[in-house]
């Protein structure tokens, strides 16, 4: 069956039993129909949740298709909740670029997803329509403050770096002209569209920890500067007090629940090779109030999501992981070893042999933070017994716990080994959590720190572009914000190109955006796009519903 047809046969429990397994009573959460609710955030206890088990779930360098993280951390989670562990997942929300792209949702896959699979993968809450009409708020905010005789700041067009958003893949609305049509329709100038998992207030959403921070995160972004080399803030065109009412609803966590009817806490949808590819804060510190383990995912690779949620997340709430599971796949490492991707089903053990090096690198990292780590492999019905057995051993001479973990086609009862293994980690007492940089080290410091520990790059090229924002990031006097790189997530290196673990490479950084608001520097590197392009043939091709509302060709 497909993931749809399966999340079909499951009888949903009402979201106010869900909400009574995590101890918060039916009267104080926000329904949003029988399934679904927002979370109020009075019920995180920050005391409690500073005793709670936080594992982070990541993946080596995926495949295009992904290498199951979400799955496997709902697996996980209902693996430790057999194990009479009080758990709960925390995710990310799905975007509809990759949901009618090639991606798919975020839902999880076979029986391990969380339900209801249509409503969050379309819409969910309104977290994202929110989201993009604060930040398109602020651009309508900022066209008429130039086009203003009497409330003008003298803003100068051609420094403004906010563009609007759309949370959609449209490649036509990267570069667009605004303002054309006359004197009463705006000034024309050059600008763009990013898609909403992209957006500046996405990562204030969910870096921020209270309604006030968020105002306050939401006046300190970065507009552009007046045509006396004055900088401009949100907060200059008094914007942040509306963009904070727009986003009243969507800072509070969604709850729905798992196909084994457990807690899953759903909030934020930052992508990691743009972003910094986390769930919030607040749903984090929400799972950890009431549970004693909380499983949480970052995306893509540990390289990229996994390396924000350490040295910008963490770092900023004062969260100390306990372990990291590692997702790793055996078509992954045949990809990463030369194999062909149409043959990734078929028993290669050289291939696989030779992608173990991109295993080894990411074990390596998670080491520099002195956090255990796990290896999970995601099983595929393909996986040959060989194939695990050479994995299998490969981590028992790294001295590396590993599991086999069926997720997909058994659920909570194929992560028994895995869900052991993460408790024998967490009761073993022997990670330390450490980031791998100060925040307060120059700027290109952080930048070289990460590229040369995490990617194993040689050193650090910048462009003339990139030289020009370092002095405007010292001049601005926010060169003691973390480092946030886009980057490809299909290898360590910047060049999609180059799998497995390469080496003697070169990252060049093109430009630094500042994200002032969020709290961190965006690095851009290789041919990142923050406004992604549908496939010749995207998955919206295949979705359809009926006369009798039910819903066809969601994955």
């Amino acid at each position: 069956m497909t993931d749809l047809q399966i999340a079909k046969t499951i009888t949903l429990k009402p979201i106010t039993t869900i909400a009574e397994k995590l101890g918060i009573q039916p009267e104080q959460i926000e329904m949003y129909g029988k399934y679904k609710a927002k979370l109020p955030l009075k019920a995180i206890n920050k005391k409690v949740a500073d005793n709670s088990n936080l594992i982070l779930v990541s993946a080596i360098s995926p495949t295009p298709a992904g290498e199951g993280k979400t799955t496997m951390s709902i697996g996980l989670s209902e693996g430790l909740n057999r194990l009479n562990k009080k758990a709960t997942v925390v995710l990310r929300e799905p975007s509809l670029g990759p949901v009618f792209g090639i991606k798919g949702g975020a839902t999880g896959g076979g029986y391990s997803q969380v339900l209801p699979m249509e409503d969050i993968n379309l819409h969910f809450t309104g977290d994202f329509s929110a989201i993009e009409k604060a930040h398109n708020l602020l651009a309508a905010i900022i066209d008429n403050n130039i086009q203003s005789k009497t409330n003008s700041l003298r803003i100068d067009s051609r420094t403004i770096s906010w563009k609007r958003v759309v949370d959609m893949n449209d490649r036509a609305l990267r570069r667009v002209i605004v303002g054309l049509g006359g004197t009463t329709s705006g000034v024309p100038r050059e600008t763009g569209f990013d898609i909403t998992a992209a957006s500046e207030i996405m990562a204030i959403l969910c870096l921020a920890e209270n309604l006030i921070d968020l105002k306050t995160r939401l006046g300190n972004i970065f507009v552009g500067y007046t045509y006396d080399k004055k900088p401009i803030y949100a907060k200059d065109l008094k914007a942040e007090g509306a963009m904070a009412v727009l986003l009243k609803d969507a800072i509070k966590p969604n709850l729905v629940q798992t196909i084994e009817s457990n807690p899953a806490i759903i909030h934020g949808g930052p992508f990691a090779n743009i972003a910094q590819g986390t769930n919030s804060v607040i749903a984090t510190l929400m799972g950890m109030s009431h549970s004693e383990y909380t499983v949480t995912e970052a995306g893509f690779g540990f390289d990229l999501g996994a390396e924000k949620f350490f040295d910008i997340k963490c770092q900023s709430a004062g969260l100390k992981p306990k372990a990291v599971v590692l997702t790793t796949t055996i078509r992954a490492l045949k990809y990463h070893g030369g194999a062909d991707l149409k043959a990734l089903t078929t028993e290669n053990l050289d291939a696989l042999k030779k992608g173990l090096p991109n295993l080894e690198k990411h074990l390596e990292n998670i080491s520099k933070f002195k956090v255990v780590s796990i290896i999970a492999i995601n099983k595929f019905t393909t996986d040959t017994d060989a194939e695990i057995k050479l994995i299998t051993e490969f981590a028992e001479s790294k001295g590396v716990r590993v599991a086999l973990a069926d997720v997909w086609g058994k659920g909570g009862e194929g992560a028994l080994d895995l869900a052991k293994s993460v408790i024998d980690a967490v009761e073993s007492n022997t990670s330390n959590f450490t980031p791998l940089y100060n925040w307060n080290a120059s700027v290109t410091d952080k930048i070289e720190t990460i590229c040369t520990e995490i990617y194993g790059a040689e050193y650090v090229d910048y462009t003339s572009k990139a030289k020009t924002h370092l002095n405007k990031i010292n001049h601005l006097g926010l060169d003691h914000l973390p480092i946030c790189i886009a980057k490809t997530q299909k290898s360590l290196s910047d060049n999609p190109k180059l799998l497995g673990r390469p080496k003697d490479f070169i990252i060049t950084v093109r430009e630094i955006e500042i994200a002032s608001g969020a709290g961190f520097l965006i690095p851009i590197t290789g041919d990142i796009m923050r406004m992604p392009g549908l496939p010749a043939h995207p998955a919206s091709e295949g979705i359809d519903i009926n006369d009798d509302g039910e819903i066809t060709g969601l994955f």
